[in-house]
């Protein structure tokens, strides 16, 4: 595939906080719906061409969140993540077709089976971590069918399911995709079955294209080809280094015992595989944060789960990008800090040079010269010169 073929570019809906500094109350604004609402509009609005909104016991519930803010967009698809042990395919099938339907076909699922058994126990899930797995491929393999208008019979071990069927249908066809994320052999698995797309966490070029390539064998194997993206964080401004103050700046406030006790909690709480990998890329250390070129491990100091971000101008973060591309990523499902204003910096500054979105168009239109170009006060200005 081209790496000349524009990425799709998907954003972040943060439905468990916001803020300007990592690690700190200071300038924290929580996920009230109208801020929210907000993020989704400047998405929808800069040609973003969806967004994520996740799921955990820290996260405002993204299947609600998700339908109110498709009420208050046009075209954004929403990704919306789904644990499987937390609600029956069958109704999972059926809210998804709905969802599908109410916004015109802009529904797509991540299926997310979960990492920490102490927040999962409080979701009722207590299989160990190959069994939630085995669980997932079940739920999977009555969810995907279904939404195919397929009728399911299944006498699993986790699940039993007779003569399950969608009476009303979705609008996409033959489904909404199923988007899915693991690092595990039994994730890898699950993905080469089941998923349309596979999600990787950033990490080094290497240990991307080794996974994506485990995920295309495996799924060789059940005669299916697997679509890949990349969920990751981006950093970008007018040059390499005003990108670069802006990471630094971002932890500037994050004292060492948040750090400390993040690192703890990951180790201590998570089984996950990809949290290990995003764990042992930093080791915990400030020192150690440019993992690859321009690939920055400082947000994984104290969150969970994607920790890694892209840093630099947007010609150089154009480039880091394209070089995943080359591997097979085809989307990114970007975000940063606060989500709202880099929203635009990075429609601004990065769609025009990978372009995509609106702004790839109006970047080539001429500005008069002017306080603001050619709108307000820069263009009166500009036509009394």
């Amino acid at each position: 595939m081209s790496t000349q073929t524009p990425l799709d570019l998907f954003w972040f809906i943060p439905v468990s906080g916001d803020g300007s500094y990592l690690g700190t109350a200071q300038g924290h604004r929580p996920p009230e719906f109208r801020y929210l609402k907000q993020i989704a509009q400047a998405a929808d609005h800069l040609g973003f061409g969806g967004v994520l909104i996740p799921t955990g016991r820290n996260c405002d519930d993204p299947m609600i969140t998700a339908t109110a803010l498709a009420a208050h967009t046009e075209r954004l698809r929403f990704l919306v993540a789904l644990r499987p042990g937390t609600i029956s395919p069958s109704y999972a099938a059926r809210q998804a077709a709905a969802f599908d339907r109410i916004s015109g076909g802009r529904f797509i699922v991540n299926i997310v089976t979960g990492g920490n058994p102490t927040e999962l126990a409080g979701d009722g899930i207590h299989l160990p971590h190959d069994e939630r797995y085995a669980h997932t491929a079940e739920f999977l393999s009555v969810y995907g069918p279904l939404l195919r208008g397929e009728t399911v019979d299944l006498d699993g071990r986790y699940l039993q399911v007779k003569g399950a069927k969608l009476e009303f249908p979705a609008v996409q066809q033959p489904g909404p995709p199923i988007w899915f994320g693991g690092s595990s052999d039994p994730g890898i698995a699950v993905a080469a079955q089941h998923s349309d797309v596979y999600l990787t966490w950033g990490e080094p070029l290497a240990e991307v294209a080794a996974k994506l390539g485990r995920v295309r064998a495996q799924a060789r194997l059940h005669g299916r080809q697997v679509r890949f993206g990349l969920r990751i964080h981006l950093i970008v401004r007018e040059t390499d280094e005003a990108a670069w103050r802006v990471a630094d700046d971002l932890i500037a406030r994050l004292p060492d015992s948040a750090i400390a006790a993040a690192q703890k909690k990951f180790a201590e709480e998570s089984d996950s595989v990809g949290q290990q990998r995003m764990s042992t890329l930093h080791g915990g250390r400030r020192d150690r944060l440019e993992i690859a070129p321009n690939l920055w491990a400082g947000i994984g100091l104290v969150r969970g789960g994607a920790g890694t971000a892209l840093v630099g101008s947007a010609e150089t973060v154009a480039q880091r990008l394209r070089e995943y591309q080359a591997l097979g990523i085809e989307t990114v499902i970007a975000s940063g800090y606060p989500h709202l204003e880099e929203a635009y910096k990075v429609a601004e500054l990065l769609f025009p040079v990978l372009g995509i979105g609106r702004q790839a168009g109006a970047a080539k239109v001429a500005q008069p010269e002017g306080e603001f170009g050619t709108s307000g006060t820069g263009f009166r200005l500009a036509a009394a010169s």
